[in-house]
């Protein structure tokens, strides 16, 4: 199947990525950001190419970009393609350029979002137009989808579209969005982890609660010893090591390339931890790819108590991010219950499930296929994420979620330090090597026909909807 990636969509995916950058779209939580200014961007993009984009806004500036693209066989179940529109903050003046600059200089794009997610945004925006210049369409409906608010609770975004407007992803069975698809150099190898799963969220508030008095006396029902106590077993306390099938797949796949002999299969809990334990500290720098992801986690994060120094407060607050694995949900909480102990209540300050995808499957199969094709020599291994996406949201739909924004990145690119990091960038080249292995992979994913050509002749204005706002 010819590729339909030319010229002006190696030069869109830059310029694209550039713009977005420029758009502030900043979300400082509670309601706190405008990503209308980036989806009306986003929505010209898809029009030029013919489509009918839909804005979806959930409040006042908080709009999502919905649009389908009807594939050549309506018997093939429709894929979900979706990007958030909004970044976290940054600091200009702890930033080599601006942060919103979007400057692009010595092959490199400069500026928040540039990772996380404004390049994987762009990179679906310079597909599609290439499919319309080449008049090409591919197997399954593909349905786009760019969201607000992924950075906060996906209230105004995700959530809102899952709710309110379920209808738009009839069809869709699969979906694939951020943090999956990039080089990973493991030494002399190069790999690709294909995520296939994400921890669940878990930010807990905790309360403590005491005997107010002064700060000269003897108090043994002082709240804020009582909350750092609980605060610090949290800290200090080791999860046991629990595998989800997922995180088993990235562990063998892992040992096996490092040519370590791994049982995973014991149901000793004891055994099992030192056996991953084991596995993990042989496995070099390919240890990151799972170390944070084969066991629960708490880590505290906040704390808030007292108003004078010689008073003690009759109560104390403190926060922390828990993340929790595939049925791992009734263990973290028995264990919360004993970490705190009687004098400290907690409970869920923000919760979102945890998700797993297979592995064996005709999709997963295909990302693998198209980042090893255009990146000769490579390996795609799978991959859980410690943290989340959007995929949390639109798994209430029955979508299946992947992580899959691929990029080819030089050796001593920390990617993963760039996400809500200083001087967050992207290689040009990255973004080429993106869009190609995107392009190749919607046209060939099809779960019902896996090996039939994906390519075709595109129908007079072939997307859904109409150009109005809801």
């Amino acid at each position: 199947m010819a590729e339909a990636v030319d010229d002006q969509a190696l030069d869109e995916v830059v310029r694209f990525t550039s713009e977005l950058i420029r758009i502030d779209t900043t979300n400082r939580g509670g309601g706190d950001c405008t990503e209308r200014p980036a989806a009306e961007y986003a929505a010209e993009r898809l029009a030029e190419a013919g489509l009918k984009p839909q804005l979806l806004e959930s409040a006042p500036g908080r709009t999502n970009v919905v649009v389908r693209i009807e594939g050549s066989d309506p018997g093939e179940d429709a894929l979900l393609v979706h990007g958030h529109l909004d970044v976290v903050p940054a600091e200009p003046a702890d930033w080599s350029v601006h942060p919103f600059s979007g400057e692009v200089s010595d092959g490199v794009v400069w500026g928040r979002g540039a990772i996380d997610m404004k390049n994987m945004d762009a990179m679906i925006l310079a597909v599609v137009r290439a499919w319309a210049r080449a008049g090409v369409r591919p197997r399954r409906d593909i349905v786009v989808a760019f969201t607000a608010d992924e950075e906060d609770n996906a209230a105004y975004g995700a959530g809102f579209l899952v709710g309110r407007h379920a209808g738009l992803f009839e069809g869709c069975t699969e979906g694939i969005s951020e943090s999956g698809g990039f080089t990973f150099h493991d030494g002399d190898r190069r790999l690709y982890p294909i995520a296939a799963g994400e921890r669940g969220t878990a930010w807990l508030k905790l309360t403590a609660h005491g005997t107010a008095g002064h700060g000269s006396r003897v108090n043994r029902r002082n709240a804020v010893s009582r909350l750092a106590g609980a605060v610090s077993r949290i800290g200090e306390y080791t999860w046991p090591v629990r595998l989800t099938p997922t995180v088993r797949a990235a562990v063998s796949a892992l040992a096996d390339l490092h040519g370590i002999e791994a049982d995973l299969t014991s149901e000793d809990p004891a055994r099992l931890a030192r056996e991953v334990d084991e596995v993990i500290a042989g496995l070099g720098p390919a240890a990151k790819l799972v170390e944070a992801t084969v066991r629960n986690s708490a880590n505290p994060t906040m704390l808030d108590a007292g108003y004078k120094l010689n008073v003690i407060p009759g109560s104390a607050t403190g926060f922390v991010d828990g993340r929790m694995l595939p049925g791992g949900e009734e263990e973290f909480s028995e264990t919360l219950d004993r970490l705190t102990g009687p004098d400290v209540e907690w409970e869920f300050h923000h919760r979102e499930i945890p998700l797993q995808a297979p592995v064996d499957s005709p999709t997963y199969r295909a990302m693998s296929e198209a980042v090893e094709r255009f990146d000769p020599g490579s390996t795609a291994v799978p991959y859980c994420m410690p943290g989340g996406t959007d995929a949390k949201q639109f798994s209430r739909l029955g979508i299946t979620g992947y992580g899959f924004s691929p990029l080819k990145l030089p050796e001593g690119f920390d990617y993963t330090a760039l996400f809500h990091g200083v001087d967050e960038r992207v290689p040009v080249e990255a973004l080429h090597f993106g869009v190609r292995v995107l392009d190749h992979f919607l046209r060939n994913s099809a779960p019902k026909a896996a090996t039939a050509d994906a390519g075709g002749p595109a129908g007079g204005g072939h997307g859904s909807g109409t150009a109005q706002e809801a």
